[in-house]
């Protein structure tokens, strides 16, 4: 039987604002060490420790379209091809999710056992997840639904939690699932700790792709219905499936606990106990308690000076930051926006976000360096009609062909040679070389090298939105 990991993409995370932005989500952020939680998820069954029965396939990746390109740039560095990245048009939870990659993996003639991950969870100890997965293995295989429930380490407020059931056990570890409990005020969630029977619900799953299914006919026909006609209208796009847009934006929105756990009958929802370092990272004060702590209970990353500064969090980007006598502080800086807040006070970084949404403030969406399929840009500084980026081209990339009705553009290679289309011409720019694209005309930037090519582009003109862009070719399918 193989093992068909699904990664769940879904989510922007506001509550790590201002490293988490909308086009920017906390998955593709490196919290918690050297690689994103979206690397660390797809690498989690990667690992044999003997006592791993089947072998993986390549993962399926669910994602939203705004951040195609980086999720797929992730996977390649860390050397993990996709067997496929699902494109949803729209958001509608994670029960249509999985359904989307459960007929995806079915659509391939396997019917393999599905391991339902979010992206954006941290598991510390891989090796005790591996054994989680293990015992699960043959109970999915015979038809189970499985669940994984975190043994809890405090009575938490914020975490729906799972019963599990007194009696009709399964041997190795694996539970009857009572029920499944909303999240409780302080006082039950201390007596759920106590009692033992409860697991935090962490949203991580296992069953067959044919089970999933079967399942969510009976309990969610409306889902399934919408779905399998989303993706019959499907289209491959170089790495990824463009689901039919129109025909899903009907789907309804629902959770898979929701559709289908909470519904089953008795003895075929099952869930296995799981202490493996797991956390959801929700907000800073979780990254605070992952970290690793200096003498003063702090966890400082980046260019960080502490004083008399006791049980805080300080991450700094790009300048250096200074703290003096603080206590429970959170302290992130990046380079357009920094966060001071109160660990008690996690909560209402939302209020901050929807702030910035209402106000219309880009900070809220994208950072200052956008990630594109050919590289990314860095706006470092902008004024009365004029702009300044940073511009990197991936070795071998090429951008669309294009032109701007409201700017001019001025082109300075600072590393690497650039391959420049400018009307008629095509000619190359090489290091302490620069060119100028006149307003109104055709052009294109590539990279024919083997190194990045590093530029500066001073943008001039009466608007400089980024919406100023007709294309006329362009490698990445975008319109």
């Amino acid at each position: 039987m193989k093992l068909q990991s699904v990664i769940l993409c879904g989510g922007s995370g506001t509550r790590l604002w201002p490293l988490s932005r909308e086009q920017y989500p906390k998955q593709l952020l490196a919290l918690n060490g050297d690689r994103t939680l979206l690397q660390g998820t797809a690498l989690r069954l990667s690992v044999n420790d003997g006592r791993k029965t089947a072998s993986s396939l390549a993962p399926i990746i669910v994602s939203n379209e705004e951040y195609r390109f980086i999720t797929a740039e992730q996977l390649r560095q860390i050397g993990v091809k996709a067997a496929k990245i699902i494109l949803e048009p729209f958001g509608r939870n994670t029960a249509p999710a999985l359904t989307l990659a459960a007929l995806t993996a079915m659509d391939s003639g396997n019917d393999p056992v599905l391991v339902v991950m979010p992206a954006d969870h941290v598991i510390s100890n891989n090796a005790a997840f591996q054994v989680a997965i293990s015992i699960g293995i043959p109970h999915a295989e015979s038809g189970k639904l499985v669940t994984f429930g975190i043994k809890p380490t405090h009575p938490e407020t914020g975490y729906g939690y799972i019963r599990a059931g007194t009696s009709g056990a399964y041997q190795n570890d694996a539970l009857e699932i009572a029920a499944f409990v909303e999240k409780p005020d302080a006082a039950t969630a201390e007596r759920y700790v106590s009692s033992g029977d409860y697991f935090w619900n962490a949203g991580i799953f296992m069953m067959k792709a044919s089970v999933w299914l079967k399942q969510l006919e009976i309990t969610r026909p409306d889902i399934i219905k919408s779905c399998r006609a989303a993706f019959a209208g499907s289209a491959n796009d170089h790495d990824f499936l463009r689901i039919e847009k129109e025909t899903f934006k009907d789907c309804p929105s629902d959770s898979i606990d929701y559709a289908v756990m909470e519904k089953l009958p008795a003895g075929l929802g099952l869930v296995v106990p799981l202490d493996a370092g797991w956390s959801d990272v929700g907000a800073w004060d979780a990254l605070w308690d992952l970290g690793q702590k200096d003498t003063d209970n702090n966890v400082l990353t980046g260019d960080v000076l502490a004083f008399a500064t006791r049980d805080s969090l300080a991450i700094s980007q790009s300048r250096l930051v200074a703290l003096v006598g603080l206590e429970d502080t959170i302290v992130v800086e990046t380079p357009d926006a920094v966060l001071v807040a109160h660990k008690s006070r996690m909560q209402d970084i939302k209020k901050v976000v929807a702030r910035l949404k209402k106000d219309n403030r880009t900070e809220a969406n994208a950072h200052r360096k956008i990630y594109r399929p050919w590289g990314y840009y860095d706006s470092i500084d902008a004024g009365s009609r004029f702009q300044v980026k940073r511009i990197v081209v991936n070795p071998g990339a090429t951008l669309s062909l294009q032109l701007h009705h409201h700017r001019a553009e001025h082109w300075i290679v600072v590393r690497g040679t650039a391959r420049v289309t400018r009307g008629d011409e095509i000619f190359l720019v090489s290091e302490n070389e620069s060119t100028y694209i006149p307003l109104g005309t055709r052009h294109r930037l590539e990279n024919p090298g083997k190194v990045p090519l590093e530029m500066i582009e001073v943008q001039s003109g009466a608007y400089l939105g980024e919406d100023d862009i007709v294309r006329f070719e362009d490698t990445y399918g975008r319109s």
